[in-house]
């Protein structure tokens, strides 16, 4: 028996997911509702047109790093040296463009960098899938439709405002887009015209994506005078309970229930507020965290992913001995 693509797509999203309704059925749905956003004619129908789910995209869903790697192994393949070294490279070769930047947001310029390199590389992989065709997968599925359908109307204006040619349209599985992979909800609230070409060029301009990454912490809370977190070891009976990354109380109280500096010292004598968190395994590394480790969670809530990100600011401000 021939199962169609649509049908395999049902089959493989689980009958309590699955929607019942046909997918041509569903498109016309959001057409007219992309319409009511006002977005153009021609946009939509070039949009759609011989529009199909795409398989890959569930089975990537469903594959979140957290359930298919350790911590160890995650943040070994995310910080490697030669990721370190390009950052330090860019860092130098950018910095009179990031230090303004800097200034104007209040977000050190390696923290910028960090995320771009994490991200995609530096610019070097931004996804090569259909982000319309993406988000149309993701909003048919079951698991978080509204808000897929959501960003697909919202990528959809960015068409047809102009940011990008729908051709030129491609990013992750999951709709994220651009140099910065923002998610299409993030372009609005977050993305800067920089260089006011007139667009928010988040794919090919450099001073727009460096711009539009400040512009997002420092909107989400962002404290320059403040890092991120740090390594620390913690005593063999400490409370796991209070390592969950929520629990915050003045360093010093930390370091009278044993939590110490990763080589053994003293933690800091400053009055901040931190929390520990242990991103992946208890017998992994632990981390002291501050109020910035917040603001990277808004960015990508996995705990994975923050400290990757912080890790490697740390190591691009560093200076190579």
């Amino acid at each position: 028996m021939k199962i169609t693509l649509v049908a395999a797509f049902i089959l493989m999203a689980g009958a309590a997911q699955a929607n019942p309704v046909p997918f041509f059925k569903w498109v016309e749905d959001v057409k007219t509702e992309a319409k009511a956003a006002g977005v153009s004619d021609s946009v939509i129908q070039r949009a759609f047109d011989r529009l199909e789910p795409n398989e890959r995209v569930i089975e990537l869903d469903r594959q979140q790093p957290e359930s298919t790697k350790t911590f160890t192994q995650y943040i070994k393949g995310s910080v490697t040296q030669q990721r370190i070294d390009q950052g330090r490279r860019l860092l130098a070769e950018h910095r009179v463009l990031l230090d303004k930047i800097s200034a104007q947001y209040g977000v050190q310029p390696q923290m910028i960098v960090a995320l771009w390199g994490t991200e995609t590389s530096y610019g070097g992989y931004t996804g090569n899938m259909s982000i319309i065709r993406s988000l149309a997968t993701l909003a048919y599925d079951g698991r978080r439709s509204d808000y897929f359908r959501d960003e697909l109307i919202k990528a959809l204006r960015i068409v047809d405002e102009g940011h990008v040619k729908l051709d030129d349209f491609t990013g992750s599985w999951a709709g994220a887009m651009g140099q910065c992979q923002f998610m299409p909800s993030s372009f609005f609230d977050y993305a800067v015209d920089y260089n006011g070409d007139g667009r928010k060029d988040i794919w090919n301009s450099l001073p727009d994506v460096f711009a539009s990454i400040a512009n997002y912490l420092s909107e989400s809370g962002w404290d320059t005078s403040q890092t991120w977190g740090r390594k620390v070891k913690l005593p063999a009976d400490f409370d796991m309970n209070l390592g969950d990354g929520k629990q915050w109380k003045p360093i010093s109280e930390w370091q009278a229930l044993g939590v110490r500096n990763n080589d053994g010292g003293n933690l800091p004598a400053n009055a901040m507020d931190a929390a520990i968190t242990l991103p992946g395994k208890p017998h992994e590394q632990a981390y002291m965290v501050y109020r910035n480790y917040d603001v990277i969670l808004k960015w990508n809530r996995s705990r994975y992913f923050a400290t990757a990100v912080g890790t490697l600011a740390d190591y691009i401000a560093m200076k190579p001995q």
